[in-house]
């Protein structure tokens, strides 16, 4: 029994020292060859972007961060190929290379600049809010995670922006379904959407209509002073609107007016010109 398990001890041993000389045999590296191959993988890849040509760019952003992860190229690799994939409308993989970028480097100096991408690509994917709002509420997220944690770096203004947009499709579509309920005679679901919309949206354009309609439905349904609270807080809020004038109308059937219900558009900057500042300032950064 000693001699197999002194057999045994000098297998183990043997193996030991064998692993030992082949991991010895492997584990020289030239770090610094590693290094020169990476900057000029970043390089070429940089290159192609100027180019125009972002996916070849990505794949070769993607092989320097491979080829040396531990350098401090790696995480700027990372985030240049995201933002290949991002310039040219692949939000799909833009998504997936933040993800993975924020990730693998908790502590990296530019993870702004990757939620604002991410943010970014939520928005743009944003289709038809009134059917998917899976989108919106990712990018609604994104962006008060980049106000909270980054309210003085370049994208929060871009961020603060991009939140009011999201608010006013939000009670865009809550407008829809409470007016498919006011048109369907459903008086409760309707007025418990106008309401949802004069709590939670009450910064956004429909916040007048919202309270117009609450007027023009508590009054029809006979609250009539509940519709007078409703047509007093649109007169003290919004005493111009052309909404007001209409729920006053409501209580004074012979006053007239030319109507006019303001059809206000939403600004909608360029997107080209936030990819061109977005890059002048990525490339500043990589260079």
């Amino acid at each position: 029994m000693i001699k197999i398990f002194k057999i045994l001890l000098i297998s183990i041993f043997t193996l030991q020292v064998s692993c030992a000389k082949e991991e010895k045999k492997f584990s020289v590296i030239d770090d610094t060859d590693i290094r020169q191959q990476m900057v000029g993988l970043y390089e070429e890849g940089y290159k192609e972007l100027l180019k125009g040509d972002t996916l070849y760019a990505a794949n070769k952003f993607k092989e320097a961060e491979l080829i040396f992860p531990q350098s401090e190229w790696a995480p700027m690799a990372s985030l240049m190929a995201a933002y290949a994939y991002y310039s040219e409308d692949f939000y799909s993989d833009a998504t997936n290379q933040i993800k993975d970028y924020l990730k693998k480097y908790p502590n990296h100096k530019n993870r702004d600049y990757a939620q604002f991408i991410l943010a970014m690509c939520y928005y743009e994917n944003i289709v038809d809010e009134k059917r998917d709002l899976e989108p919106l509420i990712k990018a609604r997220d994104t962006f008060k995670l980049i106000l909270k944690k980054y309210p003085t770096t370049d994208f929060a203004l871009d961020a603060q922006y991009k939140l009011e947009l999201i608010e006013d499709k939000l009670a865009g579509k809550e407008m829809f379904i409470a007016r498919h309920y006011l048109k369907s005679k459903k008086w409760i679901p309707a007025i418990n959407r106008f309401k949802k919309v004069t709590i939670e949206y009450d910064q956004t354009i429909y916040v007048e209509e919202a309270l117009h309609r609450l007027v023009e439905i508590n009054y029809r349904i006979g609250l009539v002073d509940e519709a007078k609270k409703y047509a007093s807080l649109l007169g003290y809020n919004h005493d111009t609107s052309e909404w007001y004038k209409e729920s006053y109308k409501i209580f004074n059937k012979d006053y007239k007016y030319k109507k006019k219900i303001n059809t206000k558009k939403l600004k909608k900057k360029d997107k080209k010109k936030i990819i061109t500042r977005f890059k002048t300032k990525f490339m500043t950064l990589f260079k």
